[in-house]
Parts: C-alpha cells; sequence; structure tokens
C-alpha cells in the first residue's frame, strides 16, 4: 500500500512523494474512542490489526456488557472490522481489506474472583490481558504500587489458565517483581505490549534496560508506545522520537522480538483521560498524560505512514521496517495463540 504525502521544495511548489507502507502493519495496543470513522480512519492508516482494549478498571459485569458491545460493533461495521480469534485471522483480514480487532483487555479486574471466567472470555475472543493496571488487585501489583508484593497464588493460577487458553499474557503496567514472577512463571511467552525505554527517559511505566532484556532473555515480546510523555522530550516528542526509542529496544531486545504500539487515545474525551490516569479510575491520581497525550506527527490512526517514514529517517532498513510494523508481532502471536 502506498499513502500520498506532501514534499516541500521552496515556499511556493509541492509535489507528492509516495511513503513505502510495509505488507502488515499490527499495533499492540489502541485505546481510540470507538466509531465507524474511528475505523474508517484505521482503514486509511493500513493497518492490519490491533489489540484493542475493552476492559480497565471495570467489573466482571462491566466487561461483559464492553464485550457485547464489541460484537455489535462487528456486526454493524463488518465491510471494515473483524474479529481475530487466531493468527489466520489477521491474514484473512489483510486479504479483505479490512482491519482485524484483537479483544484486550489492561486489567484483570474483568475476571472478579471468578477464575472460571476465564474459559468463558476465551470463547469470546478476549486473546490479551495484562494482569494489573498501574495498582494492586487479586493478581499483582502494578507499577505505581508503593509496595509491590509480587504474584499472588490467585495470579499463578489466572497465568496458567491463560496459557491453557492461549491468551497472551501482557506486563505493561505491571511492578518489577510481579512481571519479574509472571515472566518466570508462565509457560508461553509474555508481552511489555505498549511500553517505552527508562534508559532515554525515566518513568515509572517505562521499563528499565534490564527489564526489557529479561522479557526478551525469556522468549518475551516488546511493543513500544507513542505516549509523549514517556518519550525523551516529553510533551514535545514526535514520530522521529519514537523511532529513537524503537531503536533504543531494538538494540536491547534483538530487531525480532520489537513492534509498534501506539498506545492511541484518539477521540477519548477529557473525562476518559481523568478515569485511566486515576486508581481505579477514581482514587488517587497516577499519572500526568498532560491532557489528551498525542504525538506530533501521530494525531490519528490515518498517520502511520509518518512513523514509517521516521523509521526511514532513522536508517532502519527495508527489512527492519517491515519487521517492526508487523512481521515480528505476528510471528510472535503464532507461539501463543497455538
Amino acid at each position: 500500500m502506498q499513502v500520498e504525502k506532501k514534499m516541500t521544495l521552496s515556499n511556493t511548489t509541492t509535489v507528492s512523494s509516495p511513503t513505502r507502507m510495509p505488507e502488515m502493519i499490527i499495533d499492540g495496543l489502541v485505546i481510540s474512542k470507538w466509531s465507524r470513522e474511528l475505523f474508517l480512519d484505521m482503514r486509511a492508516g493500513g493497518l492490519t490489526a490491533a489489540n484493542c482494549t475493552c476492559s480497565i478498571w471495570e467489573g466482571l459485569e462491566d466487561t461483559i456488557r464492553n464485550v457485547a458491545y464489541w460484537k455489535r460493533l462487528f456486526r454493524e461495521n463488518s465491510d471494515l472490522i473483524m474479529q481475530v480469534y487466531t493468527v489466520d485471522d489477521i491474514q484473512r483480514a489483510k486479504s479483505e481489506g479490512k482491519v482485524g480487532i484483537i479483544l484486550g483487555w489492561q486489567n484483570t479486574s474483568g475476571l472478579g474472583d471468578c477464575i472460571d471466567s476465564i474459559e468463558l472470555y476465551a470463547e469470546l475472543g478476549v486473546r490479551v490481558i495484562q494482569l494489573t493496571y498501574n495498582t494492586a488487585n487479586y493478581v499483582g501489583s502494578g507499577c505505581y504500587e508503593s509496595r509491590d508484593s509480587g504474584l499472588t497464588d490467585f495470579g499463578r493460577d489466572v497465568i496458567r489458565r491463560f496459557n491453557e487458553n492461549g491468551i497472551l499474557v501482557d506486563l505493561s503496567h505491571v511492578g518489577d517483581k510481579t512481571a519479574k514472577e509472571a515472566i518466570e512463571f508462565s509457560n508461553a511467552p509474555v508481552t511489555y505490549s505498549h511500553v517505552t525505554p527508562a534508559g532515554l527517559h525515566h518513568h515509572p511505566r517505562n521499563k528499565s534496560d534490564d527489564q526489557l532484556r529479561f522479557i526478551a532473555q525469556h522468549g518475551g515480546f516488546v511493543g513500544v508506545a507513542t505516549t509523549p510523555s514517556f518519550l525523551r522530550k516529553g510533551y514535545d516528542s514526535s514520530v522521529d522520537d519514537y523511532a529513537e526509542a524503537i531503536r533504543y529496544v531494538a538494540n536491547l531486545v534483538g530487531e525480532e522480538q520489537v513492534g509498534l504500539a501506539t498506545d492511541s487515545v484518539q477521540d477519548q474525551p477529557p473525562e476518559f483521560i481523568h478515569w485511566i490516569s486515576h486508581d481505579k479510575g477514581h482514587g488517587r491520581r497516577l499519572v500526568d498524560l498532560g491532557g489528551i497525550p498525542l504525538l506530533n506527527g501521530f494525531k490519528t490512526l490515518k498517520d502511520y505512514n509518518n512513523i514509517i517514514d521516521a523509521l526511514h529517517r532513522a536508517k532502519f532498513t527495508d527489512r527492519q521496517i517491515e519487521n517492526i510494523a508487523g512481521a515480528n508481532w505476528h510471528r510472535f502471536l503464532t507461539t501463543v495463540w497455538r
């Protein structure tokens, strides 16, 4: 796919220059405001598939409602999107000109205390679940919890069930000790689906060099996030700073264990940002995201071409860009969703 962009030659002259887009783009995390307009942006941007959040602070009942809402979205927008249950569905979405939607959670609160609900959610097509979202729950501790007690026994049972049901374990917002124990305990590779490196910018949500190497040494995968406040230049960060973060992570974990994960919050209102930034949605403030955190050069899901351009400017080869844009995610998911 080629996307036309404008290249300025002088104050009065512009020419169109095509961006060579990768064969496949897989986004490790999108948490935008779902709508038909957004799905059109996804398709216009050349997106093949994305892990789309459908539960954060919600409990079991509200999470079921969210999954049911997604089922309606699939029916009403079947010309644009389709649900991804298997890796083959990603390829099928591409061949049909649709965007593959991977249903994912950013917390295990949707289980409540009912571990048997895992099989139910697996049958409904939930394929990625993060253990904790920023703070503590039944499973373990989050990265903003003042005391990380590590993985609970219930958490070990949850991971075992995730492994049995082909659900990818996500550790992006998880505390260091809990994450390390989860990586060691899981029988299947796990992911930091949307993080940035602390080696470029110190932030509680960012992962240290040792953390990134550790997950990679255990066969895990790292998706690099575009959240400006997590990147080196903070709120002034652009797609070029994002490319720098990808280069940094690739140098640590290997170029085949890194991919895109924009963490896009396109069209989300301020009250949503407030909700995700506070403990359990309404408790203490955990993080200042700087309003609506949209990266310079990647304001909408139509703008993947700007990320690809930034990777070219950062001197990634065409083969490396193909891998980072989607092929790496695709290969990794085959090891978890077997």
